[in-house]
């Protein structure tokens, strides 16, 4: 049975969408446990589970026809049985679920300069030596990620350092910059052929997360995103200013895309069957704006259900201001696996 969860908003309760049925179940309590929880936060795109309780069926207002998901006894040894769908929950209570927040921004337009302050609080700068190399996304108060040909190999982190949010001329400690205490690029990085080109840096001390600082989510697991799906790319232009070897953000712009089958890109001029399925594409509905200079390691996100999901890392910059071109990327839910056993093994 294939379920798709979601976190219901305006009270937390967890429901789920079995393929085929056209109504949302409630998850009943029974046999529930901690490890059922931290999976579906990553299922979610979300790095942690914060909390998780039994709500009374008495609290909640349900309707007479309501059906539920409960889950199978012996679940972790038989995963494919997992769930039961019950008319009733014997135990009378429900899930209720939080997990990290993530993929919350301020509002705006996109396609413009000079964007608000907030608006790409995940967006990265990452400097070596004071200037300004690559972009990266904020996946939580302590990791980075960004663009694994963007760093030394081996990595030398002890000259970066990360500029976090899309931030204004102001001297707050985030944005002044962030020391890089670790940078690990994945095992089967390829630089001729491009593949696997992520990197994950962990900052020397953890951010204070803010309006204008915050996590983006991760993809969720076993879900595609849409080839029209609400997509964006963003960009900033770092001016040194005088006597700082910390650059300061000035030009902030954000451009939409729309992301192409691999089928459609293989087939493009200049990436003929060198698209591997662990890249994906995302095709330039406007290269005038200048959104894209330095921008290798920068973030595509999309939005799913008014959630902002990290999907793609940039690999290249070839043809990004030639209209028609398509911006090729890394394909963040085909490592996912590897980014949580990262953070997992540091925590150890």
């Amino acid at each position: 049975m294939l379920v798709y969860f979601r976190i219901n908003r305006s009270n937390f309760l967890l429901e789920g969408q079995v393929e085929g049925l056209p109504n949302r179940l409630l998850l009943c309590h029974e046999n529930w446990d901690l490890s059922l929880g931290i999976l579906i936060c990553r299922q979610l795109g979300h790095l942690q589970l914060t909390h998780h309780k039994g709500v009374n069926l008495t609290d909640v207002k349900v309707g007479i026809t309501q059906e539920f998901l409960q889950v199978s006894p012996n679940w972790k040894e038989n995963a494919k049985e997992r769930w039961q769908i019950r008319s009733r929950c014997s135990s009378g209570r429900i899930v209720a679920l939080k997990c990290s927040e993530c993929g919350m921004r301020t509002t705006g337009t996109t396609g413009r300069k000079d964007l608000p302050l907030g608006h790409q609080p995940w967006q990265v700068g990452l400097h070596l030596n004071g200037k300004r190399v690559c972009g990266g996304a904020l996946l939580s108060r302590q990791w980075i990620v960004s663009a694994a040909h963007c760093m030394d190999s081996p990595p030398n982190f002890s000259n970066w350092v990360a500029l976090v949010g899309l931030g204004v001329p102001t001297r707050s400690k985030e944005e002044a910059g962030q020391a890089v205490g670790k940078i690990i690029l994945h095992p089967s990085y390829n630089p001729v052929n491009r593949d696997y080109d992520l990197a994950m840096l962990k900052l020397k001390e953890p951010l204070s997360l803010s309006g204008a600082i915050q996590a983006v989510c991760l993809p969720p697991y076993h879900q595609n995103t849409s080839n029209d799906s609400a997509c964006w790319i963003s960009g900033q232009v770092y001016p040194r200013q005088e006597n700082s070897t910390v650059p300061i953000a000035e030009v902030r712009a954000e451009m939409p895309v729309v992301l192409q089958s691999r089928k459609d890109c293989n087939g493009s001029c200049g990436e003929a069957g060198e698209i591997t399925p662990r890249m994906l594409c995302a095709h330039y509905l406007d290269g005038t704006i200048g959104a894209c200079k330095g921008e290798s390691g920068g973030a595509l996100v999309c939005q799913h259900e008014c959630t902002q999901h990290l999907v793609g890392i940039r690999i290249q910059d070839d043809g990004c201001k030639r209209p028609n071109g398509p911006g090729l990327y890394t394909k963040v839910a085909s490592l996912l696996d590897w980014i949580h056993h990262v953070m997992e093994e540091d925590e150890a």
